[in-house]
């Protein structure tokens, strides 16, 4: 083998278990929280090893958007998508995102929840990614609630992500899965009852 292969090898390993601490710090204690020495701690790499890979404190916050959107990818949206387009989908969609956070796939919740609070009426290219993250799940809220016939999808993504964030915030605050229970259930009862361009 390579010996540049080797090193390649392994500083991808770095990165990837940097970025996936980081994503994990991130959901309970905020992007910012994040530094080398936390993370050195929580992977049991050195600093060194960490500053190797990552330029700065800002790369390694990218780095932890970007895995979270490949686990968000492989946790809710993957396991969606054989479901037909339109309301089969977004129930599909609704059932995969209570089943990641009902398996603490992050530590503190959902990925997309706490990071859009912390970065909300803040600039700079974390928080465009962060927009950027929950901007595609939207948009891929509104696809499905087009193709179901719905006059006005984005006014129905706002109020089901309404009731998810309601859902992961309160099963967060109270340590109560029914919360998260109640969250599902009402969003499936929006996708059924909101009617299409057919009126029905």
């Amino acid at each position: 083998m390579n010996p540049t292969d080797g090193r390649r090898a392994r500083g991808d390993a770095t990165r990837r278990t940097v970025a996936r601490a980081a994503a994990d710090v991130a959901t309970v204690a905020g992007l910012d929280s994040i530094s080398v020495g936390r993370l050195a701690t929580a992977t049991g790499l050195s600093k060194s090893g960490i500053l190797t890979v990552f330029a700065n404190r800002e790369a390694i916050q990218l780095a932890a958007v970007a895995e979270a959107r490949r686990v968000y990818v492989d946790a809710v949206i993957r396991p969606a998508w054989p479901a037909s387009t339109g309301r089969p989908r977004l129930h599909a969609l609704v059932d995969a995102w209570s089943a990641y956070l009902s398996a603490d796939t992050f530590p503190g919740g959902c990925f997309l929840a706490a990071t859009s609070v912390e970065f909300g009426h803040r600039r700079g290219s974390v928080a465009e990614a962060v927009r950027a993250l929950k901007r595609e799940w939207l948009d891929a809220l509104e696809a499905e609630f087009s193709a179901a016939g719905i006059p006005d999808p984005d006014r129905a993504a706002f109020l089901l992500d309404a009731y998810l964030e309601a859902g992961n915030n309160r099963r967060g605050l109270f340590w109560d899965d029914t919360e998260l229970d109640r969250a599902r259930d009402l969003a499936h009862r929006l996708i059924d009852e909101i009617p299409d361009v057919a009126g029905r």
